[in-house]
């Protein structure tokens, strides 16, 4: 430096660039804030003090600072008195309201704002009713806040101040998107995106794909959303800025679509920032997502602590609007609970009219479904209602006149409720509100007392709902998202029991199970990067696979692979419109039962109920509890998971079978007992809830019987009467509009499924897989595919021309995330996601491995596991065991199961034959052959040999080609 003194306004001129810079980028601009503030500070400069700390403060606001943030626009303002310029302290003043009101005090944001306002002219007055216009966002009054917006904007326009144009069509939007004007959403964000781009914006950019996510969240089109937020992660996350809203939208998201575990982990992220940040204006807006997160996830009480602690705070921030929101959940959760709320009729009266008056669609439409039901079972008066128990009957009461004498509140209240909601069904608004919309529709046809109109309106929900789902490719989506439909179908369930008809009762029985898997399913395009996050994740699991204790870092990478595909997947868009088959028809369904019987299982609240079609006759009859029901199931299967422990002492496994037969028996006389229609004949189970997991075998009327099961009896039907192609293989069903509607799998003109190639793979680390695995090649004179050979890729080619495939392996269900089930092969494990990808699949499939056939069970009997994806693929029958299986144990029951296959009997009968030919051997070869079940058509042979063939001969023949089979005692489980 040459010690010459610098120039008077060189502060200014670099207080000024601070200001520019931190408009640019606030992260990278707030070293320079900080030199120009210290800087013109020292040189007593009050102007450029001021701007500078301005600038300070306002970086300080984008990276969570807010107490820092306050105290430097508090300087900047005072040093704008200190200058004699009343509008920079003004236009430091709208800056420190905004921070005034990340910290929850919107009301004292609206009054420094409102204060700074007289002194400001022109752009800096334009801004500040910018700042003005977010309050009342924030608070709730979306109308006074559009109409700042456009008064500023204006301004804006006029003098081509990009930068704030930028800004206040991003903040626009936001109110926008909130009063479902999408169209409108959207423009304003393309829009500031294209002048983010111009005026080099990158972060900006990263923050209004992070607001587009949050639109396209409300509009209902999930993947979009998807990809939205994951590229605002991206962007935000690189420049190290505030990523708590963010995470709140992700769990709106997540919410919209019922995954409901992941929704609360993205709040509990968006509070956990919110606080460190000290915004605290947000939390009690993630607290109101948690307390739906929890009603939908079956926690109410947990709901009803975060719902009070939201109305507490949203309370002490004098948000009306938000408030009456937070009441709407406390209200909700106490219905969920089983609570009965008692309120005064006008404390319900201004929450719907305060939710309808926000314009919130969605709240509004909730809040008079809500209030409609809490005036019909409580009939409120006002002389006797109990006190308010969300502790603000007060607040609610504010500016509504007293109404002394008021008549009681009587069905017509709650008339009108219902009437103001079932108009959303008529709206054009997102597919969730006009479902809504229906089930309040159907509600006051209830109330009217016409039953046909209950169940016209439950339709239409259903089908809007289920076109809102066809959008989504990815199937945990489309899964999770059947939550929705719960109201409906319970309803147009309970109205189907009231009517007492089987043959109505049998169609709503349908309505509500399964209703994913009656979809095409969506087949993943060929994706590279899809495709080495798979073979990554195979490698990682076949290195834990090696492993008595895994390392940390190594289950940190598996979950990191796993998070990524899963979120790389649900970007996968569906075709919309696609709509589910309907349900089948008592008659179609007597045509392709013939001398079969089917019984479907159905819950109505408590209880168990059957209905049973047997030759074209339905009939219904309650059996008794559910819970029953699952409490023996538990005892049956841990008796037979004793049975198969290896090297079990003698009194355990006496002890074990008093246990499995007792249980057994006990649920043969709730289940079946009562149904004396079905006779001996071959049966059809459709199970719900814990039935899914029930080893059928055991049941003492069921031994030597053949049954097969299926998620739904719609699902049978398709399975057991559509053609089948040339060589046996499935068709691929994406492009169709439902299974089987476009050449899928099932019979031939002969009644014999095609025959097509046979397949037997060996995994690895299991014994007895490779003896069995040629066992089954040689019965079926199929291809063997065991050691290196039997890679995931192999596997893939070979299922997919293969007519009949038996894979025996290690199996594992991931109860978290069930399309990370699947079997190990040589190169790592065969998932779920992995079968979603194949272009064919095998008409019938032996899994022989641990819990294969066991599903995840979803809200509407959804099912989701490996069994499923290859019958959402279009395989028609599998079996596979609902039950660990011991390794060795498991081999003498296949062999028999395939020699009775290829001898021409349908798998359900020859799995059958097979467990009641080895019932009396090994206590080990008994359970493992409990274990499996026959799922899917079960009827259709698979190969056409002489029916007068002697099994045994064939099993003489084989063994001797491929050796000894090994002995049962010992070894591994699959």
């Amino acid at each position: 430096m040459d010690g010459s003194p610098e120039p008077a306004d060189a502060p200014l001129a670099e207080a000024e660039a601070a200001l520019a810079a931190v408009d640019r980028d606030p992260v990278s601009g707030l070293p320079a804030a900080e030199r120009a503030a210290r800087r013109a500070a020292r040189a007593g400069h009050a102007v450029a003090a001021s701007t500078a700390e301005r600038a300070w403060g306002h970086a300080l606001l984008h990276v969570g600072e807010l107490d820092n943030a306050v105290r430097h626009l508090s300087r900047a303002a005072a040093w704008g008195v200190r200058a004699g310029r009343a509008d920079l302290a003004a236009e430091a003043r709208y800056k420190l309201a905004f921070a005034i009101l990340q910290r929850g005090r919107p009301q004292a944001a609206l009054r420094e704002i409102d204060a700074a306002l007289p002194d400001l002219t022109g752009m800096a007055a334009a801004r500040a009713r910018a700042q003005r216009a977010i309050v009342l966002h924030v608070i709730g009054r979306l109308d006074e806040s559009l109409a700042e917006f456009e008064v500023a904007l204006q301004v804006l326009r006029r003098h081509a101040d990009l930068l704030g144009v930028q800004r206040m069509l991003i903040n626009r939007a936001l109110v926008h998107s909130d009063r479902h004007a999408f169209a409108a959403a959207e423009r304003d964000l393309l829009e500031a995106e294209t002048l983010a781009r111009e005026l080099g914006r990158p972060l900006t950019i990263g923050l209004i794909a992070n607001n587009l996510g949050l639109m396209e969240t409300l509009r209902g089109d999930v993947p979009a959303a998807l990809r939205h937020l994951d590229r605002a992660e991206r962007i935000i996350g690189a420049h190290g800025a505030q990523l708590g809203t963010l995470h709140q939208d992700r769990a709106e998201l997540l919410l919209s679509v019922g995954l409901t575990a992941e929704a609360k982990a993205a709040a509990a992220r968006a509070v956990d920032a919110y606080r460190r940040e000290r915004r605290s204006l947000k939390v009690p807006e993630v607290q109101v997502l948690l307390a739906q997160a929890e009603i939908l996830s079956g926690d109410p009480v947990a709901a009803l602590g975060h719902a009070r602690a939201a109305l507490r705070r949203f309370r002490a921030q004098g948000r009306r609007e938000w408030t009456e929101l937070a009441r709407l959940s406390v209200l909700s959760a106490q219905r969920a609970a089983g609570q009965r709320p008692r309120l005064p009729g006008e404390v319900i009266d201004v929450m719907v009219a305060t939710l309808d008056a926000a314009g919130w669609p969605a709240a509004a439409l909730d809040a008079a479904i809500v209030a409609a039901q809490v005036t019909a079972e409580r009939r409120v008066r006002r002389d006797e209602a109990e006190p308010d128990p969300t502790g603000d009957a007060g607040d609610a009461r504010a500016g509504v006149e007293p109404a002394a004498g008021r008549r009681s509140r009587t069905a017509d209240v709650a008339a009108g409720y219902l009437s103001r909601a079932a108009a959303a069904s008529r709206s054009r608004g997102p597919a969730l509100v006009r479902a809504r919309g229906w089930y309040a529709r159907a509600l006051q046809r209830r109330a009217e007392g016409d039953a046909r109109g209950v169940l016209a309106a439950v339709r239409t929900g259903l089908r809007v709902l289920d076109e809102h789902a066809s959008a989504m490719g990815a199937t945990d989506l489309r899964v999770h998202a059947a939550a929705h439909r719960a109201d409906l179908v319970a309803l147009g369930l309970e109205v189907a029991f009231e009517a007492g008809r089987p043959d109505g009762l049998l169609e709503w029985s349908e309505r509500a199970r399964a209703s994913r898997l009656l979809a095409a399913p969506v087949r993943p395009p060929d994706d590279p990067a899809l495709t080495a996050l798979l073979a990554r994740l195979r490698s990682v699991t076949r290195d834990l696979a090696g492993q008595a204790a895994a390392p940390a870092p190594l289950l940190a990478r598996q979950a990191d692979l796993e998070r990524r595909i899963r979120d790389h997947s649900r970007r996968l868009a569906g075709t919309p419109g696609d709509a589910p088959a309907a349900p089948v028809t008592p008659r179609d369904l007597a045509a392709s039962l013939g001398p079969w019987a089917l019984v479907e299982y159905v819950r109505r609240g408590a209880d168990l109920h059957a209905l049973t079609v047997v030759d074209g006759r339905v009939a219904v009859r309650r059996l008794g509890a559910t819970a029953e029901a699952a409490d023996l199931i538990e005892r049956l299967t841990f008796a037979v998971r004793r049975d198969a422990r290896p090297y079990a002492r003698p009194e355990a496994l006496a002890a074990s079978a008093a246990l499995r037969d007792a249980a057994a028996a006990r649920l043969d006389a709730l289940l079946l007992g009562p149904l004396a229609e079905i006779g001996d004949r071959p049966l059809v189970v459709v199970p719900t809830g814990p039935l899914h997991s029930m080893p059928w075998s055991l049941l003492p009327s069921c031994a030597g019987r053949p049954v097969t099961v299926a998620p739904s009896a719609t699902l049978w039907h398709l399975a057991r009467t559509r053609p089948a192609p040339a060589d046996g293989t499935d068709g691929d069903r994406s492009g169709g509009a439902g299974p089987g509607r476009d050449g899928g799998v099932g019979l031939g003109r002969d009644g014999v499924a095609a025959g097509g190639r046979v397949v037997a793979v060996a995994g690895p680390r299991l014994p007895a897989a490779g003896p069995e695995a040629a066992a089954v090649g040689a019965i079926h004179d199929g291809a063997v595919l065991a050691g290196a050979a039997a890679s995931v890729e192999a596997v893939s080619a070979a299922l997919a021309q293969a007519g009949l495939a038996h894979l025996a392996a290690h199996g594992h269900l991931s109860a978290e995330n069930p399309l990370f089930s699947g079997i190990a092969l040589a190169d790592g494990p065969l998932m779920a996601y992995d079968v979603e990808r194949l272009p064919r699949v095998p008409h019938t499939l032996v899994l022989a491995a641990c819990d294969s056939g066991r599903s995840v069970v979803r809200t509407g009997d959804e099912l989701m596991g490996l069994a499923v994806a290859f019958l959402a693929r279009g395989t028609s029958q599998l079996v596979a065991s609902v039950l660990p299986i011991p390794d060795a144990a498991t081999t003498p029951v296949m062999v028999a199961f395939h020699e009775r296959l290829a001898a021409g009997r349908p798998p359900a009968a020859a799995l059958a034959e097979a467990q009641r030919a080895v019932r009396g051997d090994d206590p080990r070869t008994a359970a493992a052959a409990a274990g499996f079940v026959c799922i899917g058509a079960g009827a259709v042979p698979v190969r056409s040999r002489d029916p007068e063939r002697d099994p045994s001969r064939d099993a003489s023949r084989d063994r001797a080609a491929i050796g000894p089979m090994p002995a049962p005692s010992g070894g591994p489980a699959r």
